[in-house]
């Protein structure tokens, strides 16, 4: 089923100035005072933050994360505390998020916030549903947010939630967040000791929970309200569930783009990470002009592959963002990528999608042909959509800025790993002399169609396909400042030289060849008419590169 559009909030307020919902017809907090509501029923409702002093790691999950008051909350309380653990995760379940101007304005009634409410805007996602990780206090704290409906979201969740922030709105007006479905759907994300609290006291809230395996109290309430609801999870028998495994060592095979993503996820978590490449520096060599495109993928029935692209998009455009504050090495421009259309129809197909599920135009908006070409500085084979979640990226750089942002990792540069055995608790890699390259408990492999050539990986479904881009004078491209695709891409010009491609070829001819160069300017003339003249194939300078396919075109993730 596709995912219903987002309806986001608008801010409104009640007489006495108290946030309130048009949609629900309720207040976002008690009139007595939001930040006090939120220390005395949610903070101190789950003893914190005496409950997550030192602890490594503590997560918090909250159902309506309305303004963000709750977590903001939560966030001065452990920054403030000195016996905080060492990472705080919260996850926060929202149907109608609201936008981050608006955010702002309901934000400037918390003076004792401001700092951290500023932080949390600086970082807050596109309103688009799914859910968005938010990395904020250099990664200590861990925002997760899932915009949609909560019967949506959180039965995908996996997640070990130490303490529970019950705030939607009132059972009598919003009980969709109150129901069984969603309680036996916390109860299966709950940790061992798992705490809950809410200002809530109604009697089919306390059965639900009941029955969902929760015990709970009734406790002296805040405000007007006489009475809030504490509690902790008590099952008969554990729900199913998996636990974090403990930080360790670990091997990554390959330095390319997924095997310098898993070391630098790891290493942020404390693990020690060794990676093994044959090759003799980040992606083979030296920087060089390639550029590699990244958008999300659009569908009349957002298909999973579209939620996919989505969430891994934008969680990218976020790390990307990252990286380059922190001064690493990442060439790349977030400059929006223009999707022409093949023909009129699917031009208005763009319009139809869009328009159905509701983007902001922050993220993707249609565009007329004359748009387009107003936009793109120069003629373009007609009209589509402009995607501004996207843009392009020097591969070999983000290699680069992935293994260079934490000490803990460690490179074996132009080591070829030519056997894997499992020996006494560790995997071994060894070269081709027998020697041991590294050993740690645990092995990734991110080494693409290179893993066939392990026994252990012989039998995984994948194919080699050749790709082949070249490289454009900025002459040729005039003005040109964003991406321009439609069956190929074509980049904007980075210190001179522009690039367009890539081929789709079975063979594996590692070389820059005349015909591929001769295909690359067809696909150029193709969607900028015009821009080939005067461009001789035999005299364009390329990049061969080998992509691993699988059969239905999703990664393969997991254990083996």
């Amino acid at each position: 089923m596709p995912v219903a559009p987002l309806e986001p909030a608008r801010p409104a307020f009640a007489a006495d100035g108290t946030p309130y919902s048009e949609i629900y017809g309720d207040l976002y907090h008690s009139a007595a005072g939001g930040l006090e509501q939120a220390r005395r029923v949610f903070l101190a409702g789950n003893r914190l933050p005496e409950r997550w002093m030192g602890r490594e790691r503590f997560v918090i999950l909250e159902t309506g994360f309305g303004l963000g008051l709750n977590f903001l909350a939560t966030w001065h309380a452990w920054r403030a505390d000195p016996g905080r653990c060492g990472r705080l995760h919260y996850l926060a379940a929202e149907k109608h998020p609201f936008a981050r101007d608006d955010l702002a304005t309901l934000h400037e009634r918390l003076p004792e916030l401001t700092e951290a409410a500023a932080r949390l805007r600086d970082a807050w996602p596109l309103l688009v549903p799914g859910y968005h990780r938010l990395h904020l206090d250099a990664g200590r704290v861990v925002l997760t947010l899932m915009f949609g409906a909560i019967a949506d979201t959180l039965p995908k969740l996996r997640a070990r939630a130490d303490a529970l922030y019950l705030d939607g709105f009132a059972p009598a007006k919003n009980p969709d967040m109150w129901s069984p479905q969603v309680f036996r759907s916390l109860a299966h994300v709950c940790a061992p000791g798992a705490t809950l609290a809410t200002w809530s006291v109604a009697g089919s809230v306390r059965d639900g929970l009941a029955a969902a395996g929760f015990a709970t109290e009734k406790q002296p309430g805040f405000g007007p309200k006489r009475e809030m609801l504490a509690g902790h999870y008590a099952p008969a028998q554990r729900a199913a569930g998996s636990s974090p495994a403990p930080r360790s060592r670990v091997l990554v095979l390959g330095a390319g783009i997924a095997g310098s993503a898993v070391a630098e996820r790891l290493g942020a978590r404390g693990w020690e990470v060794e990676v093994i490449d044959r090759r003799p520096a980040p992606a083979g060599g030296p920087l060089d002009p390639i550029a590699g495109v990244f958008k999300p993928m659009f569908s009349r029935d957002d298909n999973i592959a579209s939620r996919l692209s989505r969430a891994g998009c934008l969680a990218a455009l976020r790390h990307w963002q990252a990286l380059a504050a922190a001064g690493l090495p990442l060439k790349w421009a977030p400059c929006g990528v223009l999707q022409v259309a093949r023909n009129a129809r699917q031009e208005q197909d763009f319009a139809d999608i869009l328009a159905a599920h509701r983007y902001p135009a922050d993220y993707a908006a249609p565009l007329s042909a004359a748009d387009a070409a107003l936009l793109a500085g120069r003629q373009v084979a007609g009209g589509g959509m402009l995607v501004r979640a996207g843009g392009w990226i020097n591969p070999i750089s983000l290699c680069a800025s992935n293994l260079l942002r934490h000490g803990a990792v460690r490179v074996h540069w132009g080591r070829e790993a030519a056997a894997v055995r499992r020996n006494d608790g560790a995997w071994r890699v060894m070269d081709r002399d027998g020697s041991v390259i590294a050993e740690a408990p645990l092995l990734v492999l991110a080494n693409a169609h290179e893993a066939n050539a392990l026994p252990q990986a012989a039998a995984l479904p994948f194919r080699k396909v050749r790709g082949q881009a070249s490289f454009l004078p900025a002459e040729a491209l005039g003005p040109l400042s964003l991406v321009v695709c439609r069956e190929g891409c074509v980049t904007p010009a980075a210190q001179g030289v522009g690039s367009v491609g890539a081929t789709f070829d079975s063979d594996d001819d590692p070389e820059p060849r005349l015909e591929s160069h001769a295909s690359n300017l067809e696909r150029l003339e193709r969607l900028l008419p015009g821009a080939s003249a005067g461009l001789d194939p035999a005299r364009l300078d390329g990049r061969v590169g080998f992509r691993t396919a699988t059969p239905d075109r999703l990664p393969l993730a997991g254990a083996l």
